[in-house]
């Protein structure tokens, strides 16, 4: 019963996965009150078939939209990460790795999660997909330890399991690779990154809101009289007030269009 529950959420979940909001209401209508209720109506079904049908449909709508509700908050907490996190340290394995899938995504990378908490990931924790390239990527929330080259040399060898060129591999750290680990990458092609090199892209992708005044960036910070943008420029005073509502401010953060 186990496998065939955990087989229904992967099949809800690669339905919502890859279609887009408004056809996923569409799906979910067609269930309830489509096939839950107008249909055996319809049809003239007898009482009892009618009732098994309606909880068919009404527990198959609600996976569906419940499934997408969860696609949707988790993709705000990505946003969340990329525009708030000032100390990456303080993620944890999971959100790391979505923090980094995030900053591909707005790199213009098509990203799947394949990481897994509960569960071997088989030392791909990322896909990447764009203009008919594709790489995998390897996340290591590792603060203080640098990557070794055992490391490396196992990556090399999941990429090639899973039948791609090394070249196709990108490790992520927090912290930074040996200097054998180096050059093992080098010369199998793997891109490293690191964590200078990780909160550079980082700041390159998070949302700018230009100054009212110059046109600089802003910088984001909270006082006691609330949310505020407040001018980088030396002596500009160029300021936009967000209000003392957290709420708001996440929102006009995550919710606003990333310049690329």
């Amino acid at each position: 019963m186990s496998a065939l529950n955990d087989l229904y959420e992967r099949a809800v979940m690669g339905l919502v996965t890859r279609v887009p909001g408004p056809l996923v209401a569409l799906i979910a209508m067609l269930f309830y009150p489509g096939i839950g209720l107008l249909v055996p109506v319809a049809l003239n079904w007898p009482l009892a078939w009618l009732v098994d049908a309606n909880m068919i449909g009404v527990s198959s709508a609600a996976s569906i939209i419940i499934g997408w509700l969860s696609l949707e908050i988790g993709a705000a907490k990505r946003r969340h990460l990329v525009e708030w996190t000032t100390d990456l340290r303080q993620l944890n394995s999971e959100e790391f790795e979505w923090l980094v899938g995030e900053t591909f995504r707005r790199e213009g990378w098509k990203v799947t999660h394949r990481g897994r908490q509960d569960a071997p990931d088989g030392n791909i924790d990322l896909e990447l997909v764009r203009n008919g390239q594709h790489k995998i990527v390897q996340c290591k929330r590792w603060a203080s330890w640098h990557v070794p080259v055992d490391e490396i040399r196992k990556f090399i060898g999941t990429a090639t399991i899973a039948g791609l060129p090394s070249t196709s591999g990108v490790f992520v750290t927090l912290s930074d690779f040996t200097p054998s680990a180096i050059e093992e990458a080098r010369k199998a092609g793997v891109e490293l990154i690191g964590g200078r090199v990780l909160y550079e892209r980082i700041a390159k992708v998070r949302r700018k809101e230009p100054c009212p005044v110059c046109g600089m960036p802003m910088h984001f910070d909270h006082s006691p009289r609330g949310w505020w943008f407040r001018c980088v420029a030396t002596g500009c005073a160029g300021k936009r007030d967000v209000g003392n509502d957290t709420g708001r401010a996440i929102e006009f953060l995550t919710e606003a269009p990333v310049a690329r």
